[in-house]
């Protein structure tokens, strides 16, 4: 039989090598890439793709951050091929944000008692009322603790021991 006249194509002669000349062989189904150029061409294809959407949400204004974030808009040239102006609005946001981080929080100070002030670093204990003491003033007794136990503990047998009633039974 002909391939000629089936319209089917012989194989290849021989392995083919990439076309980046890496030293690997490549294949048709990968564009003549080996498995690694062909990762690699992909991942720079979705990066492109995902640097142009986020490009073009940052200057159509709608951008998935919650908005207090200043957008500082700029003339930027819009092409898949330019890479320079994607990675100077990459940094200038990502600068803003961390400015944003270190002014909202504020540096804490050492843990101290409450009681004493006395420094208790990693040793402290938290009371139910919602305050840090050191090993002398733990105990609700030292500290003039304001939380009611009676209450809460009445109120956590409450929830676990349901009240049970049985139905009345008919008098024969």
């Amino acid at each position: 039989m002909d391939h000629d006249n089936s319209g089917c194509q012989a194989p290849p002669e021989g392995p083919v090598l990439c076309i980046n000349n890496c030293g690997f062989f490549g294949s048709a189904a990968t564009m003549n890439l080996c498995s690694k150029c062909h990762k690699d061409m992909m991942l720079k294809q979705e990066h492109a793709k995902l640097a142009a959407s986020s490009i073009g949400n940052i200057m159509n204004g709608s951008s998935s951050s919650s908005g207090n974030e200043p957008v500082v808009a700029a003339n930027v040239d819009i092409s898949v091929n330019s890479i320079e102006p994607k990675i100077v609005c990459a940094q200038s946001s990502l600068s803003s944000g961390s400015e944003e981080i270190r002014e909202t929080k504020p540096k804490d100070g050492p843990k101290r008692c409450n009681s004493c002030n006395k420094r208790v670093g990693l040793t402290g204990f938290n009371c139910r009322c919602g305050s840090l003491f050191c090993a002398a003033h733990r105990y609700s007794d030292k500290h003039n603790c304001p939380f009611d136990y009676r209450t809460a503990a009445q109120d956590a047998i409450a929830k676990a021991n349901p009240v049970v009633k049985a139905e009345k039974l008919d008098k024969i």
